[in-house]
């Protein structure tokens, strides 16, 4: 049987509180013979030099103010944070920074949301005690199709959701990426294993490339 092992989460110091990191590129993969575990391995390789082009960095830049905001909240864990650059890197991966974008699926806007996903992390976060700047309480707990197109909006449930699945699956970027794709219940998740789906793995490659690339060149310090 063959495995990789991607990455345990690692926390970093960043204004003296801990962030949730979730690094895959950065550690070792260990590969053996199991043909889901091969077909990850080869997408990670595929897309492990992707950049971020000049054109994305400057869309990025309109959102940097919420991404930065949103991703400083500790959803889960006490003084955990999502890093903002694997925020980032996921907007970049799923919708080339286009907060009109809409799949073929019809996951909307920058994090490329579901409706049904997005409503029930609206309220979700409507149950906290925290309120947030940019977004109403009331909207979060009303959801509608438009909301998602909505920079603010969107960014803070990809914030909170990734939170979620950080804490969920340990902060190991196969099984985050696949919870945030395929779904959190989606039945090999239970057994530790990414989703085994082309589209899953091809995503957990993009991710993978875009996050190590803006960690490595500090594109946005």
């Amino acid at each position: 049987m063959s495995r990789v092992i991607i990455s345990a989460l690692i926390p970093l110091e960043c204004k003296r509180k801990r962030i949730l990191f979730i690094g895959l590129s950065l550690i070792a993969l260990l590969l053996f013979a199991a043909t889901g575990w091969c077909n990850l391995s080869s997408s990670v390789s595929k897309y492990k030099n992707k950049t971020v082009s000049k054109e994305e960095i400057r869309k990025l830049a309109r959102y940097d103010h919420l991404i930065r905001y949103f991703s400083d909240f500790a959803y889960f864990v006490p003084k955990h944070k999502v890093n903002p650059d694997f925020i980032r890197a996921l907007i970049v991966a799923e919708s080339g920074v286009d907060p009109k974008a809409i799949s073929t699926k019809k996951a909307l806007g920058l994090g490329q949301i579901l409706l049904s996903t997005g409503q029930q992390a609206g309220k979700e976060l409507f149950q906290l005690k925290t309120t947030f700047r940019y977004v109403s309480k009331a909207q979060l707990n009303n959801l509608n199709r438009n909301d998602l197109f909505d920079p603010a909006i969107n960014i803070l449930l990809t914030c909170y959701l990734i939170s979620k699945y950080n804490y969920k699956f340990k902060g190991k970027l196969d099984l985050v990426v696949s919870a945030w794709n395929a779904g959190e219940n989606t039945q090999s998740l239970a057994y530790g294993q990414h989703a085994p789906y082309q589209e899953t793995e091809n995503l957990i490659g993009k991710i993978n490339g875009y996050f190590t690339y803006l960690l490595k060149n500090k594109v946005f310090p």
